[in-house]
This record gives structure tokens, C-alpha cells and sequence, in this order.
């Protein structure tokens, strides 16, 4: 997926990744184009990372400039996913409302709907913040963040019935035989629970509590940071994030962008579900390492570093075609 003028550091069969600032890229994108915009944003934390983070006071009103572009961009029944992460005020024990304000302009100014919120746990977070956590032991670890479902109407596409979540064993037995488990109950609030509840529907509806370990240890991106010597990007998600709301939000051949595309794991993901991509991120090297992501585990040490030299240099880099040279497998 190309950008008009504009040549993407590589391209895939479905998508392409670009360096440069996604306010003038987005520009370039027709109106009503996109079906899903889903991101990651550097998070308003007191700490400066190597990756950029702004302080609090002024993050609110730089989101908003992204968040005005992007509902101009999509289609009718579009959607705008933002996984944000906690924060606390500077030098005290009390936590910041950096992403509830940013919910409330979104919606308030800019003409966004909330769809949804959902919570993300990430089980292996580490315990932070250190101070409150860890020395002073005043606070319990943040192993939330705040996913906000932006649409642009209150009837944005989506389906469920693509992210439903495995049954439980004793829902398993239930619908295998409902009669022998199936016990008439008169609830207090009403909701009584009927013969019906043991119909076989192929999954269990999943929760706005989406629990995702983001413990990710091997793998090519890692892999191919490692060979090269170059840092990983420190903020990665886990595919399985993008992945529950590309399906749940998309139909095959629909856009998705990621205007903070750090390692791309969204433009991966998109990939492997048959979605056209684009990706777009500011630092050259994130683009470079996360082109290894499109590549199979086999692939050498020199080829991962003659392909990052590639896009780091400013070539326009066909993954695939690359791949077909070099002899190795396109992964996605």
C-alpha cells in the first residue's frame, strides 16, 4: 500500500513502512481511506526515553493534532484504536489523567465516539514505578494500560464472532449435554439463565479485559536486532493486541494504519491476516530493524544485516523481492 509521491523504506505484498513524522504522510492519504487506525503512542511519562516522550502538559494537545488528522481519514465506519499506558504526577504518589483527558478532548472537540474502552493486563510487567513500588512500597505494580475504541460513528464496522475466545471446560460439558448440568435458578437481579446458554456458538464472548503477556524473549525481530547490534524498540506490544482488533474491526483488503509504527508489529500482523498496510515511523533505525519481522527464522545474520544496511542507506527495499534474491523465505 503506497503513498502518493512518496517512496516507503520497504514494501510487502500488502503494505508498506515509512520513515518521516504520520501528521505530513497522513496529509497525503485520500479522506475517508482508512478502515482502521491502530497505534501505539509514546506515553506522557516523566522519565524521557531514548524512543521521545513529551511531558504531560503538553502531550494532550500534540495527540490531538494526530487525533483530527486521523478522523478525517477514515472511512464512515472507520475506527481508531490507542493503546495508552499509566502515568503518575511528578514527584508524588498520585496518578496522572493524561489519557482520560485526552478520551474526553477526543470526543468533546474533535467528534469521536467511545466505542468501547478496554484494559489491557500485561501479566509480566515489571514493577514500576520504582519509587512508589519498589523503594518507598506505597503503590502496587501498573500492569494496566487504557486501550480507548474510537469511531467515527456510533455504528463503526465490527464483529465479534471473529475474536471469540475458547470455551471453559464446564462450558464444554454444558453444551455437550445441557440437560444433565442445566439447573432452573431464579436470580435476585433477573438474569436468569435459560436452556439457550448451552448452545454452541464456537467460542465465549470475550471480555474489555484483554490479558496479553508481553513477555516476548526470541523470535526474528530480536533475532535480527541482535545480529545487526542495534537496540530493540523498548516499547513494543505483543502481536496478539493488534491482532484481536484488526480481525474483530477489518475485513480482508481493508486499511490499517499504525501512525506510530516503533517495530511494526501491527503492519506484521496485518500482513499475516490478509489486511493492506501502511506503517510509519519517525527514527530510520525502528523501520530498518522491523523490516526482520517479514523474514523466515533461517534467515542469516548477513542477510538480516545486508537488508537493514539497505533501508538505513535510503534504498526502497521489495521484502519479497529481496527475499527471491537472496534465496531466503518471505515469512508473512
Amino acid at each position: 500500500m503506497l503513498i502518493n509521491d512518496h517512496i516507503p523504506a520497504y514494501q510487502t505484498r500488502n503494505g508498506a513502512a515509512y520513515i518521516g513524522d504520520s501528521r505530513e504522510l497522513l496529509q497525503v492519504l485520500p479522506d475517508d481511506s482508512v478502515n482502521l487506525v491502530i497505534t501505539s503512542p509514546p506515553f506522557a511519562l516523566q522519565r524521557q526515553k531514548e524512543y521521545g516522550n513529551l511531558d504531560q502538559n503538553q502531550y494532550i494537545e500534540w495527540f490531538l493534532e494526530f487525533g483530527r488528522l486521523v478522523h478525517r481519514k477514515l472511512r464512515e465506519d472507520g475506527s481508531f484504536v490507542v493503546d495508552f499506558g499509566g502515568a503518575y504526577m511528578k514527584g508524588v504518589p498520585a496518578r496522572s489523567l493524561y489519557n482520560f483527558r485526552v478520551l474526553i478532548r477526543m470526543v468533546d472537540e474533535i467528534g469521536f465516539f467511545l466505542a468501547e474502552d478496554f484494559y489491557w493486563f500485561n501479566s509480566s510487567k515489571l514493577p514500576s514505578p520504582i519509587e512508589w513500588v519498589n523503594k518507598r512500597k506505597l503503590r502496587v505494580k501498573d500492569s494496566v494500560n487504557t486501550v480507548w475504541w474510537f469511531s467515527k460513528t456510533e455504528w463503526p464496522k465490527a464483529d465479534i464472532t471473529k475474536v471469540l475466545a475458547p470455551y471453559s471446560d464446564r462450558m464444554k460439558k454444558l453444551i455437550e449435554d445441557p440437560g444433565k448440568f442445566y439447573r432452573p435458578k431464579v436470580r435476585p437481579s433477573g438474569h436468569d439463565i435459560g436452556l439457550g446458554f448451552g448452545k454452541d456458538n464456537g467460542g465465549a464472548i470475550p471480555p474489555n479485559l484483554l490479558q496479553i503477556p508481553n513477555s516476548e524473549s526470541n523470535g526474528q525481530y530480536l533475532s535480527g536486532c541482535k545480529a545487526v547490534g542495534i537496540k530493540a524498540h523498548p516499547a513494543r506490544f505483543p502481536a496478539k493486541l493488534p491482532e484481536f482488533f484488526i480481525r474483530m474491526l477489518t475485513d480482508p483488503n481493508d486499511l490499517v494504519v499504525d501512525i506510530f509504527g516503533g517495530s511494526n508489529t501491527t503492519g506484521a500482523v496485518a500482513e499475516a491476516e490478509g489486511r493492506r498496510w501502511i506503517a510509519i515511523e519517525a527514527l530510520a533505525e525502528y523501520v530498518g530493524a522491523s523490516s526482520f519481522r517479514f523474514l523466515d527464522k533461517s534467515v542469516s545474520s548477513a542477510a538480516m544485516m545486508d537488508l537493514f544496511s539497505r533501508i538505513a542507506s535510503g534504498e526502497c527495499v521489495d521484502i519479497e523481492d529481496f527475499c527471491h534474491r537472496a534465496e531466503i523465505v518471505f515469512a508473512a
